[in-house]
């Protein structure tokens, strides 16, 4: 790919688990090819086991409770914050362009996309973008083993892989190609790719309705979400939806879901069994729609509203806006905790994360991240050893 067709991606931008972690955690390492030389300031994923390893091990472990983790596509890093006191407890070297992040529901694994594509800011003129190259054996998922708070090994995740969902009882990694225009299944326990499949240009967005049948690829080019199911990998449906779509969420029951419009100004409310837009809900003035929550009661759906520097509250029994929060320049990723209290969203510009209380929807502080946060994952502390 050109440089110039990764320019878009600059823009900050469900269980048998234990048996299966243990599977996964005991598998051996998946091989990358050997890296091109990179930049000296692009932390490959060898580099970073090397610098940790020359770093003792913090002597406490997380406090019980809920981790928070959170992508940061500048510095190469993700950042770990408790979530009992909001305290930062470690930061740790991955791999080049983090952004897409998950952790599983025993807390033990973490997994992280990386991209060895080129970063073109928007203020970039498209001459030097165009200059840039890409090294693609630094594209893939990295494993991350939660208690120890290392890099494990790198799967493959196709090429530019940006977000993904995780099918945890079958062990299968969804993931968006966006240089490609492709949706790539990974199969944790051996590391081998499943299925390459054609999606909607520039996929973003991935994420799987609750029973785990199907999984929503939105496709911001194309306007549209490609329909895949996930037992046999083929496309079922495409659904229209507004201007290019960001992100996707589905109510408990799977049968309503939610994607954002960043150009639209809006989110898209789907009929999942009718495969149908069933309504549009309009956002406030300057909004552009980007991550999506929703509450553990179904109650509430959480929008981060990028450049509009807020997260939006809707009613899902109406579908109607109830309240809008200031929370940070250029809010993206978002995430709640287990009990949906507290809200976490991933503030690219200032290089923080907020939390808000959601029961009194108030701002309780702003975290330091690293350089440009772009992604977050709740789960609970892992068991140590």
């Amino acid at each position: 790919m050109s440089p110039r067709n990764d320019r878009r991606a600059a823009r900050p931008r469900t269980l048998q688990t234990s048996a299966l972690l243990a599977v996964i955690l005991a598998t051996s390492a998946c091989q990358k090819p050997e890296a091109a030389d990179a930049p000296a300031s692009a932390a490959t994923p060898e580099t970073a086991s090397a610098q940790r390893e020359s770093q003792p091990r913090p002597a406490s472990s997380p406090p019980a409770g809920e981790v928070v983790y959170v992508s940061n596509e500048d510095s190469n890093d993700l950042t770990v914050i408790s979530a009992v006191d909001n305290q930062v407890i470690e930061t740790i070297e991955v791999g080049t362009r983090p952004r897409g992040v998950k952790v599983s529901p025993d807390g033990g694994t973490v997994f992280v996309a990386l991209s060895g594509s080129p970063k073109c800011p928007p203020t970039m003129p498209d001459e030097e973008c165009e200059k840039l190259v890409a090294d693609k054996s630094l594209d893939g998922i990295a494993e991350i083993d939660a208690a120890t708070r290392t890099v494990k090994r790198i799967l493959p995740g196709g090429s530019d892989p940006e977000q993904f969902d995780v099918l945890w009882q079958d062990g299968k990694l969804f993931v968006s190609n966006e240089d490609a225009n492709q949706a790539t299944i990974v199969d944790v326990a051996s590391g081998a790719i499943e299925h390459t499949i054609d999606v909607g240009r520039e996929p973003e967005g991935v994420r799987l309705t609750p029973d785990g049948t199907l999984c929503y690829v939105t496709g911001e080019t194309d306007h549209d979400v490609t329909v895949i199911d996930t037992s046999s990998g083929t496309i079922v449906a495409k659904i229209s939806v507004g201007m290019r779509p960001r992100d996707a969420v589905f109510l408990s029951d799977g049968k309503r879901a939610y994607v954002s419009s960043e150009l639209g100004a809006s989110v898209a409310v789907v009929d999942v069994g009718a495969n149908a837009v069933a309504g549009t809900i309009e956002m406030p003035k300057e909004s552009k729609p980007m991550g999506l929550a929703v509450s553990p009661d179904d109650q509430r759906l959480y929008v981060a509203t990028g450049r509009g520097k807020n997260v939006v509250v809707i009613d899902t029994k109406t579908n109607a806006i109830t309240q809008s929060v200031e929370v940070g320049p250029r809010p993206w990723g978002i995430a709640l905790t287990r009990d949906g209290k507290r809200l976490y969203s991933a503030n690219g510009p200032s290089g923080d994360v907020t939390v808000l209380d959601t029961e009194t929807l108030t701002v309780v502080t702003r975290v330091p991240a690293g350089k440009s946060p772009w992604g977050v994952a709740v789960g609970p502390a892992p068991a140590t050893r």
